[in-house]
């Protein structure tokens, strides 16, 4: 059994018999008719509602069928309407210049009505067979580069987390075997210096060479000197221990649920891993880190894809930051400090929103409208995968349920927005 093909028609000729006969035939038949009896009108009623087919006589007063067809195919809302021309001129030259303005077919009259109405539902047929094929193409590339997008995001995470991972296990090691030969170092020291002591006390007469000795070494300084840089080490340890720690805490695994978090160790640990990137260089001062912290309470997330957010935002603000900088002098970036602005708040809607501003270059507002778009990129050729920010929405709006957005004013800076359910 076929499918009952409906639709808005148009019919534009400037013949009322013709139009009648037409219109009657075609309304008998289920369709929605409309009728204009110039180009000029058909073209005006075209733009209040989008008809579904137009037959076209080319002979009328004003602009002739052809222009018509001509205007309509120019324009991108217009130019997927099928035209059939339904005219007397029935010389080849004509039928031929129709299909090459874009008519899908050529009619001449007189007509026979059963041959119309059969063309019309057959055309129609046909755009609504095309209009269902986009409309699947357009789905499934949007399931495969979702798809994509996740494969690459789990890729990524895995191979980044595995690497982190394996950095702090590695350190962990040597660093507990230091540590603990400090501890150890530090009681042989003191033993040792109680042992000097003693033969300070009972030999006060010590020879020449002994005293020449001490001096050479310095040996007041070094036994005031030696615990102090003991200590240091200790104090080093402990700041290798913290690194490893936040390693840990950026590159942990998700399980196959969310899992209650400290956004702000989430954010440190990434700030962290980045930390080479912010200082100084030949080039520019630091890039300064301002936090503002508000009372957040533990967010449901799959931690180690929320870091991952935080590491394409923040790589990108220094990046921007980087770019923003260049044709001006040491001193010049000395006077407006490069920085980015964290902060985070508890919104009235109970979300948890998180605010990473820079003071960089900026973007225009056509970089802004693509910025979350699957392969966009600003980076020149061979740098940057155009994936991140596209990731990263897809992270935070469909697999936490939240927001991401951007603000951004051209040559004063970028604000990114996370707002997250908590």
């Amino acid at each position: 059994m076929s499918a009952v093909v409906t639709g808005l028609i148009l019919i534009v000729d400037d013949i009322p018999a013709n139009l009648d006969v037409i219109s009657d035939a075609l309304s008998d038949m289920g369709f929605d008719v409309a009728i204009a009896t110039s180009g000029e009108r058909a073209l005006q009623q075209i733009e209040r509602k989008l008809p579904d087919l137009i037959l076209l006589d080319i002979m009328m007063p004003g602009i002739n069928g052809f222009e018509t067809c001509r205007r309509l195919k120019a324009n991108p809302r217009t130019c997927d309407i099928p035209v059939i021309f339904m005219t007397a001129l029935a010389d080849t030259d004509s039928k031929v210049h129709a299909l090459e303005l874009g008519a899908v077919d050529y009619v001449t009259k007189p007509f026979q009505e059963q041959e119309v109405l059969a063309r019309v539902k057959t055309h129609l047929q046909l755009r609504q067979l095309t209009q269902n094929l986009e409309q699947k193409v357009a789905q499934k590339s949007a399931e495969l580069q979702a798809s994509q997008l996740q494969l690459i995001q789990s890729e990524k995470m895995s191979a980044l987390g595995n690497l982190v991972a394996g950095v702090a296990h590695e350190m962990n090691n040597p660093l507990g075997f230091i540590f603990g030969s400090l501890e150890q170092l530090k009681l042989n020291i003191n033993e040792v210096f109680e042992h000097l002591n003693l033969y300070q006390k009972y030999l006060p007469n010590a020879s020449d060479e002994i005293l020449d000795h001490a001096l050479d070494i310095e040996l007041d300084y070094l036994l005031e000197d030696l615990p102090n840089t003991v200590n240091s080490m200790v104090m080093a340890c402990d700041r290798l221990k913290n690194i490893s720690t936040s390693l840990c805490t950026f590159s942990r695994a998700d399980s196959d649920r969310p899992v209650a978090c400290n956004i702000h160790d989430g954010i440190d640990s990434t700030l962290l891993i980045l930390k080479h990137r912010l200082k100084a260089n030949e080039r520019r001062p630091e890039i300064l880190i301002v936090t503002d912290y508000g009372d957040l309470p533990p967010v449901e997330c799959y931690v180690g894809q929320l870091n991952q957010v935080f590491m394409n935002i923040l790589a990108n603000a220094m990046e921007a930051i980087d770019e923003g900088n260049q044709g001006r002098t040491y001193t010049e970036i000395q006077a407006q400090p490069n920085q980015i602005i964290i902060k985070t708040e508890l919104s009235p809607e109970q979300q948890a929103v998180i605010r990473i501003q820079d003071n960089g270059k900026g973007m225009t507002n056509e970089v802004k409208e693509k910025i979350f778009d699957h392969l966009f990129t600003t980076k020149s050729v061979g740098k940057g995968t155009g994936l991140g920010l596209a990731i990263a929405r897809q992270i935070v709006v469909e697999k936490h349920g939240g927001m991401l957005e951007v603000s951004s004013t051209l040559g004063r800076g970028t604000e990114f927005i996370i707002s997250l359910p908590c």
